[in-house]
């Protein structure tokens, strides 16, 4: 059993708190502009989820969403960051098809046309449809920014190991099935 973890995915502090509340489970994805190859990957699973904050915006998030953040300029960021959760990534699927996208709006926090935006954007690679079980930390941990967090990219490493010792389950288990399956049903049969 992990005791600890450094490994991150850096994901939109709304989305990363939307997760943490259990109001979604999923993630889409295609990747920063310095993905390996220029194609996201999962690199790291179990992972840490570390909030970001530079490119959401009010008009790509659903209204629920829209009025909980402050966008920010290019390039700036805190100048610490509190960890307070992280994930199993426990299925991965690839949508090539913006209908199956479409049906997968109530499970997620964007709007219809960033995440229409989202699917013509290298349009011939798929979405990446990321399903977490997250856990949180027993306590949020603080760690300082350091230059080796920033750019583009979907996975860092923490200069520090944060432990997962008496985290607990955001969503209960079968729960969190029954909505996998859901999500599932969508993606590989309609």
């Amino acid at each position: 059993m992990l005791i600890d973890l450094r490994n991150a995915l850096k994901e939109w502090d709304i989305a990363v708190k939307a997760l943490e509340k259990g109001n979604t489970i999923l993630l889409l994805r295609k990747g920063g502009i310095k993905e390996v190859f220029g194609q996201f990957k999962v690199n790291h699973n179990p992972t840490l989820l570390y909030p970001t904050y530079e490119h959401q915006k009010p008009k790509l998030l659903k209204s629920d969403y829209a009025n909980l953040i402050e966008p920010v300029s290019s390039g700036w960021h805190p100048e610490t960051i509190t960890i307070s959760s992280w994930a199993n990534i426990t299925t991965i699927l690839k949508v090539r098809e913006s209908s199956k996208i479409k049906q997968l709006y109530s499970y997620h926090i964007w709007t219809e046309s960033f995440v229409e935006e989202r699917f013509k954007w290298k349009a011939n690679q798929p979405i990446f449809v990321l399903l977490l079980r997250v856990f949180l930390l027993a306590e949020p941990v603080t760690i300082s920014y350091d230059s080796s967090y920033g750019g583009c990219r979907s996975w860092i490493q923490l200069n520090h190991p944060i432990s997962l010792v008496k985290s607990h389950p955001v969503i209960p288990k079968n729960n969190y099935d029954q909505r996998v399956e859901e999500i599932r049903e969508i993606v590989m049969y309609t």
